[in-house]
Formats: C-alpha cells, structure tokens, sequence
C-alpha cells in the first residue's frame, strides 16, 4: 500500500463510510455498464423516497417477480373521500338544435 499515513487514512475512511452505514465493494460486470451501475450505486446511497422507489424497482427486476396489481384501486381506497356519500350523478341533456 505505501505509508503508514495512507493506510491510517484509508483506514479512517472507511470507518467514516461504516458509521454511515456504507459498505465498498468491488463487482465485475462489462465496462459498457460503468456509468449505470455507477450511477445506481450514488442513487442507491442516498436516503430518501427516490432511493427507495430504485432499490424496490431493482429488487422486482432481479427477483423476476410480476408487477403487483391494483394500486389505483388501493390509492382510492385510501382517499379521504372515502365515505362522504358525495352526489356525482349529473341532469342528462339532450344538448342544442343545430339547424343545418
């Protein structure tokens, strides 16, 4: 490696990136897929909603599990207008007489 200074300082990064909860690794994969894997990793590190829309995406792609339906279903069911007892009927028009 070299000096006890770089070894102490590649040591001291590491516990930095440990404490955050980090691992470094290595992979091997085609350097065609440098930049997007990459690019996942940074993404992946993050913390937040996006982070996690990626990693579930990644995990169901990998996994081969089918999409999951219904959550347009499960989304209006969690509407607060659950239960209102809204009136969405509307009067039925013939319209205008167009004279042609």
């Amino acid at each position: 490696m070299g000096s006890s200074a770089q070894k102490k300082a590649i040591r001291n990064y590491r516990a930095r990136l440990e404490r955050r909860g980090l691992a470094r690794f290595e992979i091997m994969a085609p350097d065609a897929d440098r930049e997007l894997i990459r690019a996942l990793a940074r993404r992946l590190a993050e913390a937040g909603p996006e982070a996690e829309r990626v990693r579930t995406t990644v995990q169901r792609a990998v996994a081969g599990e089918p999409p999951k339906t219904g959550g347009i279903l499960a989304a209006l069911r969690r509407s607060p207008l659950v239960g209102a007892d809204l009136d969405l009927g509307r009067p039925r028009e013939e319209g205008r007489g167009i004279d042609l």
